[in-house]
């Protein structure tokens, strides 16, 4: 691809209801939208074409050490022009070489996904292709599951989840922090019955001195529960796998392929929740889960609250065959009122994969509009 243009895009959502995690409440999901334009080289020849990306990094740096001022720094200063200084080299530009290209700079995942993110859409749009056959998906649809937060108590926490369920999601998945674990999911599990599939996710909130606490969650038949631990945690995530039966999932722990490899080799994760934007784009995401597969590791796909662009993408990398569990994938209204693309919608239990060219979704001008700031011009066609 030759990028001849690359605008930047705040956007400011509203959230229908305060999402509470044991880090903190979210009533909007800020964020930056990356639009590149230029010519991808096909068989055909050179076809014009604009790919999206969206940055998942949220406003502050509670769920991981990047947040969005960062993430919109490091683009602006390190990111492009080191794109930029590769293609006026003559440098094969691909998505493929994106993460390569900015391999020298260090960190900043969620920022290098948006970008790799935003010249996939490109290439696989110019090509014809969408996100899940490059990806080589399988399904066509796939189970839809929703993220609960902490609520003000549990009559609200039982009324919210029976929406939920009310409404077709096929999989809860309860927050948890200290002083908020075994009575609202005793709670759910003895007003809705063994039979829906439950899980619990305390991003990171507990320490392995609390595994006594944990070790009660057993009784509860969980499908799994997500992160109990700090992120650098392995090997106490390992030694607290031997104390429970209920198998141990890591999402902040996992940035890499790598870091899986070692979480399954230590035997610290037995479920990996893979959040594209926070392993460094799709591409990785992949490879993850090619290696957790070889493993007889089971993967689903998490959320960062993400806008229509993002939910089109993590379906179509749900639907790989490695994704055996129910993903958070939820429709547009499970957060917002109104998306920034064509709502993606929950249909009897389960989300649509998209089957257009790239993503499959693009922004509504009128409506991202109404909820962005003015266009910043990162890459001009001059």
């Amino acid at each position: 691809m030759i990028i001849e243009s690359l605008q930047l895009r705040e956007v400011s959502l509203p959230i229908v209801a305060p999402f509470t995690t044991s880090f903190g409440t979210q009533t909007q999901k800020r964020t930056y939208l990356l639009r590149v334009a230029g010519t991808v080289q096909t068989a055909a020849g050179a076809v014009e074409a604009v790919g999206w990306g969206e940055c998942v990094a949220l406003a502050d740096p509670v769920y991981s050490s990047e947040y969005l001022g960062g993430a919109r720094a490091v683009t602006e200063q390190y990111l492009v022009p080191a794109l930029k200084e590769a293609q006026e080299a003559g440098a094969e530009l691909t998505a493929e070489t994106v993460s390569a290209r900015l391999e020298h700079i260090v960190g900043h995942r969620m920022a290098k996904a948006a970008l790799e993110m935003a010249v996939l859409d490109a290439q696989l749009t110019a090509h014809g292709l969408s996100f899940a056959t490059y990806l080589g998906a399988t399904r066509t649809e796939v189970p839809s599951g929703v993220s609960v937060g902490i609520q003000d108590s549990v009559e609200d926490l039982l009324r919210t989840v029976g929406g939920y369920l009310e409404e077709g999601y096929v999989r809860i998945k309860l927050k948890i922090q200290p002083g908020w674990d075994v009575e609202p999911v005793a709670a759910v599990r003895k007003e809705f019955g063994d039979g829906v599939p439950l899980q619990v996710d305390a991003n990171a909130a507990y320490t392995l001195v609390d595994s006594r606490q944990l070790h009660r969650l057993d009784e509860f038949g969980l499908l799994l529960i997500e992160q109990p631990l700090a992120e650098d945690d392995l090997l106490q995530h390992a030694k607290l796998a031997q104390l429970m039966s209920t198998p141990l999932c890591l999402d902040e722990s996992i940035e890499s392929a790598k870091d899986a490899a070692d979480a399954i080799s230590l035997g610290a994760a037995s479920v990996i929740n893979i959040k594209p934007g926070r392993v460094g784009g799709y591409l990785e995401a992949r490879r993850i889960h090619d290696l957790a597969r070889a493993h007889g590791v089971a993967v689903w796909c998490g959320g960062m609250l993400e806008t229509g662009l993002g939910r089109a993408a993590n379906a179509a990398l749900a639907a790989l065959d490695g994704f055996t569990l129910p993903g958070d994938i939820s429709a547009s209204g499970r957060f917002y009122a109104e998306d920034v693309t064509e709502p993606i919608v929950l249909d009897h239990g389960t989300v649509a994969v998209p089957s257009g060219p790239g993503l499959g979704a693009t922004p509504i001008p009128e409506v991202l509009d109404r909820h962005a700031g003015p266009a910043v011009e990162l890459w001009g066609r001059g």
